[in-house]
């Protein structure tokens, strides 16, 4: 019998376009109607419901997480804001008790001075234009200015607010982004047996690493932007020459 799942599983890991459809209509003699009202799905980036269609809208991979999730996996570099999702910003203005932060969207985004741990009226962050701030979405639609905040639902800063005083800071793909920040990355994980080093990865595809020295520093960075378009055993032999100083 037909169901919404099994649509969606015939196509995991095929190349998708943009005007491409998944159709959730129930046959006319109302076979599987059960089955179809019983599912749901969760529709990730690329991938947009519309009444009783889900709609691509991004060209790429279609990929699936257990138990329901589907999203377009593509090599996008323009970021759009999304609700909930962590980023890089760049402090570029102050205005009134508002910082004017850039995420690498369309427009800039909103940060309150209260929006830190522990800030109040009295004691106001230090935070200054030209700074790094890893923060969160609180507001990100098409209608309304992005916001965003560097504490979580209980106050608490939980590893955002301002950083990177020394380090290096470069754009990637949204794509390699998620590699970098699924659980357990290879990528990662391979990088760490040549050098220790600092990693901060943003959803708006900014990466901020830092290691003992500007030389180390400028290979990781390398490896990193040279390993996006890599297999899994080029990345490994490339990282192994580093790693013996052959390069």
């Amino acid at each position: 019998m037909d169901t919404v799942h099994a649509r969606f599983k015939e196509k995991i890991g095929e190349v998708l376009l943009p005007g491409d459809v998944f159709s959730f209509r129930l046959p006319e003699d109302g076979e599987g109607d059960a089955n179809i009202k019983t599912e749901k799905i969760i529709c990730g980036p690329g991938l947009r419901r519309n009444g009783e269609e889900v709609q691509v809208c991004k060209s790429g991979i279609l990929r699936h997480k257990q138990p329901n999730l589907y999203w377009i996996d593509s090599q996008q570099r323009r970021y759009v804001p999304a609700k909930g999702e962590s980023v890089i910003g760049i402090v570029i203005a102050k205005s009134g008790d508002i910082f004017k932060v850039d995420v690498g969207g369309s427009e800039q985004a909103s940060l309150s001075y209260l929006a830190f741990e522990g800030a109040t009226k009295r004691n106001r962050p230090n935070v200054q234009v030209g700074d790094l701030v890893y923060s969160q979405f609180t507001i990100a639609n098409k209608d309304m200015e992005p916001e965003l905040v560097c504490i979580d639902s209980c106050g608490r800063a939980n590893g955002m607010g301002v950083f990177g005083a020394e380090g290096l800071l470069f754009k990637v793909s949204l794509g390699l982004v998620r590699r970098l920040l699924a659980p357990q990355s290879e990528i990662v994980k391979d990088l760490e047996k040549i050098f220790p080093f600092e990693l901060v990865v943003g959803m708006n595809g900014r990466v901020w690493v830092k290691a003992k020295t500007v030389q180390q520093t400028l290979i990781v960075a390398n490896l990193l932007e040279t390993c996006e378009n890599m297999t899994s055993q080029q990345r490994q032999t490339l990282f192994r020459r580093v790693a013996e100083g052959s390069l």
